[in-house]
């Protein structure tokens, strides 16, 4: 007796007749995910949520996925342990990727630690897609904001596997932007991703 293939090896992709270019006509703009990735205190979420309302303030219809709202629902039934830290970045890759299917500018808020994990959201929002972000602001720098609190936390041993502290950074070799949130501004920071996708994305009416 032959054995039962699982359902997913009967599952097709569907396509509709609106392709990307009908959607990149009607947005004036090329969808992208600006991946932004630095350490906790970096300024990810502060510069990921500017660069939305500047660009919606435009007319480009963009959202931010933020890892902490993320975790609240998509990834709640997730922990910090490397496999899960990667299954959390699998996860949000893969609905990036479909709400740039749908024409959308997406900005990820994510600290994203590993470098095989965001080559691999590179691989499944496709390189032409990607646009990884470096916040390069150092442990010390984020520690000296602390927002949060969390350095404080860690340092004294109540968060364990705290990235920077109790676990490891692996900073990108080669992003496509580099921002160094230490010295530069809010405004100054968000200008520099805005005008590269500006020059790269965003499409004249």
């Amino acid at each position: 007796m032959a054995s039962a293939k699982p359902a997913q090896a009967f599952l097709q992709r569907v396509s509709g007749s609106v392709d990307v270019q009908d959607r990149a006509r009607m947005f004036q703009q090329k969808a992208v995910t600006v991946w932004l990735t630095g350490l906790s205190g970096a300024g990810k979420s502060t510069i990921a949520y500017e660069l939305e309302r500047q660009l919606i303030a435009l007319g480009h219809p963009c959202y931010v996925l933020d890892g902490d709202n993320v975790r609240h629902g998509l990834a709640s039934d997730l922990g910090f342990s490397k496999e899960d830290r990667r299954e959390n970045i699998r996860r949000v890759a893969h609905v990036a990727q479909l709400m740039n299917d749908a024409g959308l500018i997406v900005i990820t808020a994510l600290i994203s630690p590993m470098g095989e994990d965001r080559a691999m959201a590179r691989e499944i929002i496709g390189p032409d897609r990607f646009v990884e972000t470096y916040l390069s602001a150092s442990v010390d720098d984020c520690a000296r904001r602390d927002p949060k609190g969390l350095y404080a936390k860690a340092r004294a041993g109540a968060i364990t596997a705290f990235t920077g502290v109790s676990a490891p950074y692996e900073a990108p070799a080669n992003p496509e932007l580099r921002v160094d949130t230490a010295t530069q501004s809010k405004d100054a920071s968000v200008a520099g991703i805005f005008d590269y996708l500006h020059e790269t994305y965003l499409l004249k009416p």
